[in-house]
């Protein structure tokens, strides 16, 4: 996600002259990977204004892009801030800048290794209402999405994603950490107890129709993200069919990454 910078710093100087491009980098210092509605809502102003910034901010380099599906996810990129301090701070302080250098190259490459966060946005003719029983009502999930997720859903109580074939076994489980219906549900997903990855289900309604936004964070390795990339994309089409037209698609859609999924499923059954 980290990039490099050119030599001419220009373009950045003019990217923080003006207070509402600094006021973004705030945004997305405080919470990474927005996308542009999410930064127009905070920030108060109109699709294009808050597009018209981010075009300088970009063209200076001080935020990257990534495509999730439909949307465009905004990155604070802090490379060119470190250039200034490089260029107009530090610059008689050799040893210490050379030390600097060293230790941001080797956060660059880190970073460019690491796993995104993976989200996934769909649309669905239903109310809120609707979305958030289809998301914690463990007969219904069952229907679209081949286990059933059982829980009270209270935050601290555990949930258990278990197989419906009667065998009572339990491939996923996990925390809810929050719980607001019909707005926001938040749980641990399987992986290592003291370090599992999270699960968020944002539900937006626009109108007539609900956005809902899945987000899956802190994911151990590249593997569990192709797993991830191809199971959310599934259920949530066997959810959207469920909803709109009161049946599951005449295919399980994650059937055809089967192999993916079981990999998945065996990284983050509990021992």
């Amino acid at each position: 996600m980290i990039g490099s910078v050119s030599g001419d710093l220009g373009p950045v100087f003019k990217a923080l002259a003006d207070p509402t491009r600094r006021q973004v980098l705030d945004r997305l210092h405080e919470r990474n990977g927005q996308t542009l509605g999410e930064l127009c809502d905070r920030l108060g102003m109109a699709r294009q204004s808050a597009s018209q910034h981010l075009a300088v901010l970009e063209a200076a380099n001080l935020i990257s892009t990534v495509r999730q599906g439909r949307e465009k996810l905004h990155y604070l990129n802090p490379v060119p801030l470190h250039e200034i301090q490089e260029r107009w701070i530090d610059k008689f302080e050799g040893p210490r800048l050379r030390a600097l250098s060293a230790v941001r190259h080797a956060a660059e490459e880190q970073h460019m290794t690491a796993v995104p966060t993976y989200v996934y946005v769909t649309y669905i003719k239903a109310t809120p209402e609707q979305v958030w029983t289809a998301l914690t009502d463990a007969d219904l999930t069952a229907r679209y999405w081949g286990h059933s997720n059982v829980s009270d859903w209270q935050p601290g109580s555990g949930w258990e994603h278990v197989r419906t074939d009667g065998s009572g076994t339990v491939d996923v489980s996990g925390t809810v950490v929050e719980s607001v219906a019909p707005e926001r549900l938040v749980f641990t997903f399987g992986g290592p107890a003291d370090n599992p990855s999270q699960v968020t289900f944002e539900i937006q309604p626009h109108q007539d129709i609900v956005r809902l936004t899945v987000t899956h964070e802190n994911l151990a390795e590249p593997a569990d993200h192709e797993a991830v990339a191809v199971g959310w994309p599934a259920v949530m089409a066997n959810l959207k069919s469920l909803l709109e037209t009161g049946s599951v698609l005449p295919q399980s859609p994650w059937e055809m990454h089967a192999a993916l999924r079981d990999e998945q499923l065996a990284r983050t059954t509990p021992a």
